[in-house]
């Protein structure tokens, strides 16, 4: 049960998302993959693991007449989700259910993406978040091959699937993509000049054949340091971040 919850606006406040107060919170990285995802008016689109709706309804915005569908296994969250997509007039089918256990609506059906953001952080190797929704949202309970064996069941041929997640799983990620998606794509994110890039940006296709290609890293924020309490961002992301542009791969 969530008690208290809070209102944010994202995309220049053409979208404004109800989160909970406490737990997991959304920031700017479902905003980067939804920027990411390469969409088209009338296409067919799913989020694995949607929390409340961020990344699917801000690629809702951006582009138009899109056929919405998002899986979230929290119940809670998957309310606030419905909840969100009624209040910024958004059509869009929520369903609850374990990414393992989808339904049939949802098994019987191909799309033209599939996109996720998968829990971070490998339990094995780091410390448990106390509150369950915070839990659920990072800490890895479903194997990142879950996630990705699952999103290339769902696509149509020729279809994408799009994933964000940290720099240092790109590995593991790169291994559970083998065999199952190709032309396979890495876009790095880098904090600022001089640092590794924190997040990766990955996409495959089904039956793909195209070379891997890493990307040059896409900068975040200008500077090389933090100098101070106001925003710092480059102008290709705040314009991702405020004005709901692309981040485009190559296509």
């Amino acid at each position: 049960m969530i008690s208290e919850t809070t209102i944010n606006a994202y995309l220049n406040g053409r979208l404004n998302i109800e989160q909970p107060s406490r737990g997991y919170r959304a920031g700017v990285d479902p905003v980067l993959l939804a920027a990411a995802v390469p969409a088209q008016p009338g296409e067919h689109v799913l989020e694995l693991g949607c929390g409340v709706g961020t990344a699917l309804f801000c690629l809702g915005v951006r582009v138009a007449a899109l056929k919405l569908c998002g899986v979230e296994i929290q119940s809670t969250y998957a309310a606030l989700a419905r909840r969100n997509a009624a209040a910024n007039n958004l059509q869009a089918d929520i369903v609850s259910a374990d990414l393992n256990s989808l339904p049939d609506e949802i098994r019987q059906h191909q799309f033209s993406h599939v996109f996720a953001n998968p829990p971070y952080f490998d339990r094995s190797a780091s410390t448990r978040a106390m509150e369950r929704g915070r839990e659920v949202a990072m800490g890895e309970g479903t194997p990142l091959t879950s996630w990705v064996e699952v999103a290339a069941r769902r696509l149509a041929p020729k279809g994408t699937a799009t994933f964000i997640h940290r720099a240092e799983r790109l590995p593991d990620l790169l291994s559970a993509m083998s065999g199952q998606l190709g032309s396979i794509q890495v876009l790095p994110l880098q904090a600022r000049v001089g640092r590794d890039a924190g997040l990766v940006l990955v996409r495959g296709r089904k039956a793909g054949k195209a070379d891997f290609r890493l990307h040059a890293p896409v900068l975040m924020h200008v500077g090389a340091v933090h100098d101070g309490d106001r925003e710092s961002y480059t102008t290709q992301i705040r314009d991702v971040l405020r004005h709901g542009a692309p981040l485009a791969f190559s296509r």
